[in-house]
């Protein structure tokens, strides 16, 4: 996949992995559209990105979305990269705790089911262009789960649904599909499982785009790639050290 010259749409880009990945691809001639949920959040992006356009939508809202997907169409026709970054994550204990059928809701929606429906809508415009991929950004615990429970299912069910849809559209269009699976990260949004203790997102911005100038579909960065060899060896032990201390 050409790492230049791409129109790129960012979900969830206002911080974190997603700012990383928005600062990299601009450095390299890209045009780039990132999403948030909150003005200020998306605001303080942009001001740390260059020529770089904002747009505040909510993956999760089926009205945010459609006006996104109008307006994309409408003002950014050449759009051929798609990454699927916003995310939800609830700590909560799935032995003791009321509100696990709220909490799992809210994050399979966001993380998962939301995605299905944006590529959806988005791929009409993706096989229109020469070369056009979608990334849809999972995590470690797609292999082995950690606290966060039902996030861990959301990105077990994302891990799925990508590889089916990366067979799916290899026989039907030059659509490319890409997964880009960081181990823990030290943002803001994984402060509550210790996420000072993870790698810099700047880290996973440069193992993503290293992949897409290459073609390696399923990006396994870090530490995932260990935990990955460990689960194939053996998944007892490597449920084990994913599980936290106490």
């Amino acid at each position: 996949m050409k790492t230049t010259n791409n129109t790129v749409l960012i979900t969830g880009g206002s911080a974190g992995i997603g700012l990383e990945v928005a600062k990299s691809l601009l450095a390299s001639d890209n045009t780039v559209i990132i999403t948030g949920r909150d003005q200020a959040r998306l605001d303080n992006a942009l001001a740390q990105l260059n020529q770089a356009t904002g747009i505040l939508s909510n993956v999760s809202n089926e009205a945010d979305v459609n006006a996104l997907v109008s307006r994309l169409a409408k003002d950014f026709p050449t759009l051929n990269l798609v990454i699927n970054n916003a995310g939800r994550a609830i700590l909560y204990d799935i032995a003791n705790s009321e509100g696990a059928f709220e909490s799992a809701q809210d994050e399979m929606l966001t993380n998962y089911l939301a995605v299905i429906r944006l590529n959806e809508k988005l791929l009409p415009i993706l096989k229109t262009q020469a070369e056009a991929a979608l990334v849809n950004v999972s995590s470690v615990v797609a292999f082995v789960p950690g606290s966060l429970v039902t996030y861990s299912a959301s990105k077990a069910a994302l891990h799925s649904y990508t590889q089916s849809l990366r067979v799916a559209l290899s026989r039907t269009s030059r659509v490319k599909v890409f997964e880009l699976m960081p181990p823990l990260v030290d943002t803001e949004f994984s402060a509550i499982i210790n996420g000072h203790t993870g790698i810099a997102p700047s880290a996973v911005a440069q193992a993503f785009f290293d992949a897409l100038a290459t073609d390696t579909y399923e990006i396994r960065v870090g530490n995932t790639q260990v935990i990955y060899e460990l689960y194939r060896q053996s998944p007892d032990m490597a449920l084990q050290v994913m599980q936290p201390a106490g």
